[in-house]
């Protein structure tokens, strides 16, 4: 594309200046400004229709119904037990609007984190190329802008639309979208070419392909998805539905088979009585928690900066065996860092030393810089002036493969083995066979070796090694304990990807790493059963994202890299999918435990209630009535408060999650009935008993 000539702006970049920070707030568990609105948003989620998608909680509203209708009677009727019939109303509709609250709340939160997203979509006015090769500029409303329009964007502007640098290089502030005040690099080519609408451009000026229509972009998504309203269930929500919904009929034939045996035995029993039993006895807590629990798991996950564009995303997040790490960035540090200077036979390490740090000095490369800083370090070496030593700089070139200086009389290189072999047989001589022995010695164990000559003497090999980042053989040693298998890809050869994988102690590893060894290597975890999670930021790596259950696109990567994945991540961190891995976890852990709560709670619940409402026709019931239940209607009052009760006291761990742990599945499980089931069967009877004393002494029954 012909260059775009752009007149100089104005524009002063607005307050805040990269670097401060100006991290995006992140919601409290509670406060009162979330508080308020989701309690009048538990009403308006009354309506049937909504409460119908689910069905434990629309039976218990459907309940609440029938039982003020007949409350409603029996108070104008004047019968005695208008009083009994009233409290179970009030208490069945508080449960109802319990369930509702929970659900509100989670809303709520990711309403919150929209909120301060929805403050960056503003419509700007976009300085549109209207002639490519011209210095035309049209000044038009962000909105109206379309796929394929290019637009340019200064200093101090925002940028309109979502799209790919194809002109230029700029920092961009995102700190509207990720919370991060730090600038960032974003040029046409490569793999940080993608920009975000909302985003504003720090320095310099770059010309935008828009990519994303009005409506659609990305920061769209991330507000519809946050919000939650939309959100579908996940495939083992859907499960779990079917089995609550289960369990649902088998207490309502229960309940429904109680009235004709109550009558055979002379128990009276009325259907306000028999709907709080069913609606006591059913799998209500969990009903009521599990839309909460999938909400804030995607909530989780923005509060981490990573966008997931689906609950199904989530839910596979915590079921991933397999995890796919690219090498680069994420097991190192992404730089090859000088860790050793190996002098040949005869030459002084100092000497190496020094040679190598004035052939680095005009190296602006991270290699460069760390052959300067070990000098400096080892030796007390400071950095020289080139403008005072008046030296000649040789930059690298892909020709030579080899930089460094002409300085009086001297001729030093630095550069690959083979190409100052080539560099010393041009004056006669050779690489002297250690040498070349000391660098396959470190091509073998993983690292890079340079050669470092001056004029026709090679001085030595320096070390650079890929650096693996500091605790991340600790993290591969909980992921393992978790059953996660975890494979390293990079683009080394064979011998180097072995050497690394050992060091940071990955499981596997996929060497020479092609886009089409990647997609087969995930195509073969998959067709053995596994889930696998993946990472990746260029077009290279979309066939993979897309193939992988768990694809985490890099926000600086490419536009076809996060449209192929099913999870952003803004930061553009790659260890973060670790960090995705043990959300997903989480959610499913915390589901899985409060399930198994739910569950024990209806059982206790069961057997506390049943001889007390049975025991006074049937007398050989009451040894059963351990906790003394004062008299059936105490019973079922107690039982249908404590119902009601234990709904908003388990929204925190909904939406907090159950504290995550490293720990197999059958250490998990475990875990869930020591703890969760346990405590489902014991809460209920201390619970039950302990409103029924209050009960009896308030004289309400």
């Amino acid at each position: 594309m012909s260059t775009v000539s752009v007149e100089p702006s104005s524009s002063q970049p607005s307050s805040g200046q990269p670097g401060q920070p100006s991290h995006r707030p992140r919601p409290e568990l509670f406060n009162w400004s979330m508080l308020v609105p989701s309690i009048f948003r538990s009403f308006e989620m009354l309506n049937p229709v909504r409460m119908a998608k689910n069905p434990v909680m629309f039976i218990a509203e459907v309940g609440a119904a029938l039982t003020t209708l007949i409350t409603a009677e029996a108070i104008f009727a004047g019968g005695e037990a208008a009083s009994y019939f009233l409290g179970l109303t009030v208490i069945l509709w508080f449960t109802v609007l319990f369930a509702n609250f929970a659900e509100s709340v989670a809303e709520a939160r990711g309403r919150a984190q929209a909120a301060s997203l929805r403050s960056a979509r503003k419509d700007v006015t976009a300085n549109k190329v209207a002639e490519i090769a011209g210095r035309v500029i049209d000044e038009v409303p962000a909105s109206t802008l379309k796929v394929g329009d290019y637009v340019v964007v200064r200093p101090g502007e925002t940028i309109p639309a979502d799209g790919e640098v194809v002109q230029g290089i700029a920092l961009v502030d995102e700190s509207a979208v990720t919370g991060e005040s730090a600038p960032v690099i974003r040029e046409s080519g490569g793999d940080r070419s993608a920009v975000t609408g909302g985003t504003r451009v720090v320095s310099d000026h770059i010309v935008v392909k828009v990519t994303a229509k009005p409506g659609e972009s990305f920061l769209d998504r991330m507000i519809a998805m946050v919000e939650g309203a939309n959100r579908s269930k996940t495939p083992n929500e859907i499960a779990l539905t079917i089995l609550l919904a289960g369990l649902t009929m088998v207490f309502l034939l229960v309940c429904v088979t109680l009235y004709p045996i109550a009558t055979y035995f002379n128990v009276t029993i009325d259907i306000p009585t028999l709907v709080a039993l069913l609606v006591c006895l059913i799998p209500t807590t969990i009903g009521a928690l599990l839309a909460a629990i999938g909400i804030a798991g995607i909530a989780r996950l923005s509060q981490a900066n990573v966008m997931a564009m689906s609950g199904r995303a989530v839910e596979a997040a915590g079921d991933v065996d397999v995890l796919l790490l690219d090498k680069t960035g994420t097991i190192t540090l992404g730089n090859r860092q000088a860790a050793e200077f190996i002098p040949a036979p005869g030459i002084d390490e100092k000497r190496l030393a020094t040679v190598a740090q004035l052939a680095s000095l005009a190296d602006e490369t991270a290699e460069g810089r760390s052959i300067v800083i070990l000098a400096k370090n080892q030796y007390s070496l400071r950095g020289q002036s080139l403008e005072e030593m008046a030296a000649e700089v040789v930059p690298f070139s892909a020709r030579t493969r080899m930089s460094g200086l002409n300085l009086e009389g001297r001729v030093i290189r630095k550069g690959a083995v083979d190409a100052i072999a080539n560099h010393l047989a041009a004056h006669g001589r050779e690489l002297p066979r250690e040498v070349k022995s000391e660098a396959e010695c470190i091509a073998k164990a993983g690292g890079t070796p340079l050669v470092v000559a001056e004029n026709d003497q090679a001085l030595g090999v320096v070390y650079l090694k890929d650096i693996v980042k500091g605790g991340i053989k600790e993290r591969f040693i909980e992921l393992r304990r978790m059953g996660i298998k975890t494979v390293m890809i990079t683009g080394d050869n064979p011998l180097t990807a072995a050497a690394i994988a050992a060091e940071a102690g990955v499981d596997d590893y996929l060497a020479e790493a092609t886009p089409e060894a990647k997609l087969e290597l995930i195509r073969r975890y998959q067709s053995e059963g596994h889930m696998v999670a993946m990472t990746g930021d260029g077009t290279n790596d979309a066939p993979a994202l897309a193939q992988a259950d768990v694809a985490v696109a890099m926000n600086s990567g490419t536009q076809a890299a996060k449209e192929a994945g099913n999870m952003v991540d803004l930061d553009s961190n790659p260890t973060k999918l670790i960090d995705v891995v043990a959300t997903g976890k989480q959610m499913l852990m915390t589901r899985g435990a409060l399930t198994t709560f739910s569950i024990a709670n209806d059982v206790a619940k069961y057997f506390a209630i049943i001889p007390a409402v049975f025991m006074s026709a049937m007398p050989h019931l009451a040894p059963l009535n351990i906790m003394g239940l004062a008299t059936p209607r105490s019973a079922i009052l107690a039982a249908v408060i404590f119902n009601a009760v234990i709904i908003p006291l388990l929204i925190p761990i909904a939406i907090k999650g159950v504290k995550y742990r490293p720990i197999g599945a059958d250490a998990l499980l475990g875990t869930n009935l020591l703890v969760y089931g346990l405590g489902g069967l014991i809460v209920p009877f201390v619970g039950i008993k302990a409103i029924d004393w209050m009960l009896v002494a308030v004289g309400w029954i």
